[in-house]
């Protein structure tokens, strides 16, 4: 329309995409009448995909057609196109952009003709010492660039010049929006130049770069949104946030960043360049105070206006120094705030940084009707209004409002005792008939402003108030104000008017009877009393002050002199830490020969090995802070010639592994101490540990046995290991049993290799393992290469074995070396060959080999107990004679077996043993 800018007479284009029917159709035909009054002409597209996937029925796609056929202008073969899917649409491109862009009298009627026709330069624009920066999103389809006006030329990017042919092969470049904002940074490196493409790939980008001799683009980083239509990187701002003239932080906006509600409440993210590397690095995300929108279950919702959200971070400024304490400040817009009415966030800079939590929010004033998106644009750099201070314009829809900054005032305050101590001995007032003790508290103000102090100290006076507590962590007071009306009260609240300093006094005295325990605190709380007008106080200064006066119980000399001597010792001077946790027991006595010791502590800090357990007897109290530990001794105080005795529980904690346990124990008190008595205040105890190693170590299997006939055969050669004789697989497994650390550990297999004649024992074939474990056994393994390189003849020389010649020690045996590291189960496979010419010529009948597997630490600080060091497997090999025992030796053995029987019978049957009495001899017996 020509009220909003367009050219008279210019053509009006209208193009509908969409895959269902209007829910207003009501009002279709009174649109199209108003398009057709102010020459609009309409593109219709129907896209069919929905109705396809919920297979809708033929009149339902029919009424969904003739709707967009309606709404498109004739002739509908040039208006009008519908497709089957959304894929489908790519195919109707270039046929609808040639019927629209042709209208604008281009060089021809296609896109691909398009550069620079419809760039937009200006959309963007940045002025620095270097030159000028203007941001053409429209050019080459949309993609964008930046024109840049350096060195007294023009430089315009070509295209894809922002783009790494090789990581971004698959974009296709079209409507990134490049140069949407245009920024620069001064670095010690020189210049780096920003811009933003917030439609880059639906999530947004920011592009640094730097223009090398020849003025070509050289892309140095690349910051990329995360979140689809986000449009991050449509606001760029860079601030110098300590004046150096460097830059120092990069804020990036992303104005239409989802929130949870999926309303758009936008954030800014905070870069940090690295002055070394030349690069920025995201420090941290800020965001607005969330807003409340209207959904379906919300139960009353007063908003009028959609979408609804913030759009924080739609501008951002780099202000200079608002609150004058040397750094520049930043304040981001948020024109949706409250219903568009619009609000804006203050952000105050630190040390190369910006104070994460805003310090001002500034909302829209009016009811949003005649002033709306207030913080659509922000500018803080001049002082209008001549009083020093920069001042901050803020625009929106319906004009823009001056905000003037307040003055900054440096309010400070100080707070003296008199006495210092509190000495109960040491009366010096009178109250209610009652004598007591009372402290004089004087509190001194200073006061100036930072923008012109000497003025301001000279002709303004300025009301302050001061509040002043006693015991504040206290339920109840030991000490009370004694005020005009003759009351007493734990606080005092007054006002005064200081110019540049001011000091005021006030009493309070001790009440009957107090404790000891702790010292007395006086809180004082202080600021402006009108804090809407006039300067604002400095944010960083303090605004209260807390003190301590102790008290004490120390005769007329006023000095509590003690004299405490310390001895601490543990239960065990060394240790083995074994899987169930030990107890360590620490005696601590504490004794003080002069005055009162004033709460006396003894501090016990240990390391991370142990854990504090308890204090016997329980009735002392002891606070704990991680390896920290404070027990109050004598409370309220350890009198003079008093010795206390306690004891503190520890356990030990194996997850920790340490060569030793470290306890440093010292007792401490409020009273003084003469240096000449300090050296017996603190005990230094160091105990020794080892550590058993929390594992099982076992071997399958534990043993073997193996037969060999007498004059059985072998093969003449062996062409594969399994020609040499019965395989032996042996499994040594490690696993740990406990919730510790364990031990680099060398397990060492050792076994028979050769006979005093020189024959082959036993043959290692294969050694696997744990992916965790290396073995170096290599070089054992299959040594005469059987099968693989050359065919083994065996050649067995004839002796006579027996256990005590197979035995390591007796005969060179072999070994090797797994190291296994810290795991919870390992494994180590080991496959031995039988080598069966050895057994089969030499001469014995039964005798065993021992494999053994020795396992054993490669950290001194552990320890393996005997039943977890060694696994020994016996192999067990017996002959047996060709073809049995002969038959007629089997007879004459059973003849003998007779002949013995019958003889053992004779005699038995000589000595009567198978003669019964008669029944007149059993009478005659019972007879007598």
């Amino acid at each position: 329309m020509e009220e909003r800018g367009a050219r008279p007479g210019v053509k009006k284009v209208m193009v509908i995409v969409t895959d269902g029917e209007s829910h207003d159709s009501y009002a279709l035909d009174e649109v199209i009448e108003k398009c057709e009054e102010d020459g609009i002409e309409r593109f219709g597209i129907a896209v069919l995909g929905d109705y396809n996937r919920q297979n809708k029925s033929s009149a339902d796609v029919h009424k969904f057609i003739n709707e967009i056929k309606s709404i498109s202008s004739k002739p509908l073969g040039d208006h009008f196109f519908n497709v089957s899917d959304e894929v489908a649409l790519l195919t109707i491109v270039d046929a609808l952009g040639s019927r629209i862009f042709a209208l604008e009298a281009t060089s021809g009627n296609y896109t691909s003709s398009f550069e620079m026709e419809m760039s937009q330069a200006g959309f963007s624009a940045h002025t620095s010492q270097e030159g000028v920066l203007l941001g053409a999103v429209g050019a080459y389809d949309w993609n964008g660039t930046v024109v840049m006006h350096v060195a007294g030329r023009t430089v315009v990017p070509k295209n894809l010049q922002f783009f790494d042919p090789e990581t971004e092969s698959g974009y296709e470049g079209l409507a990134g929006y490049l140069g949407y904002d245009v920024q620069s940074a001064s670095t010690p490196g020189g210049t780096i130049y920003i811009t933003g493409a917030p439609r880059y790939n639906h999530t947004g980008r920011v592009v640094l770069y730097r223009l090398d001799e020849d003025y070509n683009i050289v892309v140095t980083q690349i910051l990329k949104g995360e979140q689809i239509g986000s449009y991050f990187g449509s606001v760029l701002q860079t601030v110098d946030v300590d004046m150096d003239s460097y830059t120092d932080l990069l804020l990036v906006g992303s104005p239409m960043y989802m929130g949870k509600e999926r309303d758009e409440q936008g954030q800014v993210y905070v870069y940090k360049l690295n002055q070394q590397q030349g690069l920025f690095e995201h420090q941290f995300t800020l965001k607005p105070v969330n807003q409340s929108c209207c959904n379906s279950h919300t139960d009353s919702c007063t908003y009028k206006n959609e979408p609804c959200g913030a759009r924080f971070g739609t501008a951002i400024a780099a202000v200079s120094d608002l609150n004058l304490d040397g750094f520049n400040d930043v304040a981001i817009g948020a024109p949706l705030e409250n219903d568009h009415r619009g609000a804006v966030y203050i952000y105050h800079g630190t040390e190369r940084s910006l104070k994460e939590a805003f310090v001002q929010r500034i909302p829209a004033g009016g009811d949003g009707v005649k002033m709306k998106f207030f913080g659509q644009s922000i500018h803080g750099v001049m002082d209008l209004n001549g009083d020093g201070i920069t001042d901050v314009t803020i625009g929106g829809l319906g004009g823009a409002s001056l905000f003037w900054s307040r003055d900054v005032g440096e309010l400070r305050a100080t707070m003296t005792f008199d006495p210092t101590k509190i000495n109960l001995q040491q009366a010096n007032c009178e109250y209610q008939g009652r004598i007591t003790v009372c402290v004089k508290v004087e509190v001194c103000f200073t006061y100036s402003i930072k923008s012109d102090k000497e003025a301001a100290a000279s002709n303004d006076l300025t009301q302050i108030r001061y509040d002043l507590t006693l015991d504040a962590l206290r339920a109840k007071a030991r000490a009370s104000f004694a005020s005009a009306e003759d009351k007493s009260d734990r606080s005092i609240s007054k006002n005064v008017t200081i110019r540049d300093r001011k000091c005021v006094t006030e009493d309070f005295r001790m009440s009957a009877r107090p404790d000891f325990r702790d010292p007395i605190m006086v809180s004082l709380n202080f600021g402006l009393v009108n804090e809407d007008q006039g300067p604002v106080l400095d944010a960083s200064l303090p605004t209260s002050i807390n003190k301590t006066i102790p008290v004490v119980d120390c005769g007329t000399d006023e000095k509590c002199i003690a004299d405490l001597s310390l001895k601490a010792e543990p239960s065990v001077n060394q240790m083995v830490i074994k899987a169930n946790k030990e107890k360590i027991t620490l005696f601590v006595n504490v004794k003080n020969s002069k005055d009162n010791a004033y709460n006396t502590k003894v501090i016990v800090s240990f390391s991370k090995n142990i854990n504090y357990v308890k204090v016997e007897p329980e009735i002392k109290e002891c606070n704990l802070n991680q390896t920290h530990l404070e027990c109050a001794v004598g409370y309220p105080f350890l009198a003079s010639n008093a010795e206390e005795d306690f004891k503190l529980k520890f356990e030990v904690t194996p997850e920790h592994i340490a060569p030793e346990i470290q306890i440093n124990v010292t007792v401490t008190s409020d009273s003084e101490e003469s240096p000449s008595t300090l050296g017996d205040n603190m005990v230094k105890i160091i105990i020794p540990v080892k550590y058993e190693a929390g594992l099982i170590f076992s071997v399958k299997p534990k043993d073997d046995h193996i037969i060999v006939k007498e004059g059985e055969q072998y093969p003449a050669v062996f062409n594969h290991t399994s020609a040499i004789g019965k395989e032996i697989k042996i499994t040594y497994t490690v696993e740990k049993t406990l919730n510790m650390a364990t031990p680099p550990l060398k397990l060492t297999v050792t076994y028979p290799y050769m006979s005093p004649m020189k024959n082959i024992l036993l043959y290692l074939t294969h050694v696997t393992a744990s992916p965790h474990v290396t073995c170096n056994a290599a070089d054992q393994i299959d040594p005469e290469r059987i099968g693989r390189e050359k065919i083994y003849t065996p050649k067995t020389a004839k002796e006579s074995l027996s256990i005590y010649l197979v035995r390591c020690g007796n005969i060179p045996c072999k070994s090797f070396d797994c190291m296994i590291s810290e795991a919870a189960f390992s494994q180590v496979n080991v496959t031995f060959r039988m080598w069966k010419p050895t057994f089969i010529k030499a001469e014995f009948s039964n005798l065993y080999m021992m494999v053994n597997g020795t396992l054993k630490t490669r950290d001194s600080l552990f320890l393996l107990t005997s039943a977890n060091n060694a696994r020994n497997v016996k192999i067990q090999v017996s002959k047996e004679a060709l073809g049995g025992i002969p038959w007629w030796i089997i007879l004459i053995s059973i003849l003998i077996g007779l002949l013995i029987l019958a003889l053992v019978i004779f005699m038995l049957w000589k000595m009567n043993f198978f003669k019964r009495k008669s029944m007149e001899d059993r009478k005659e017996d019972m007879m007598d």
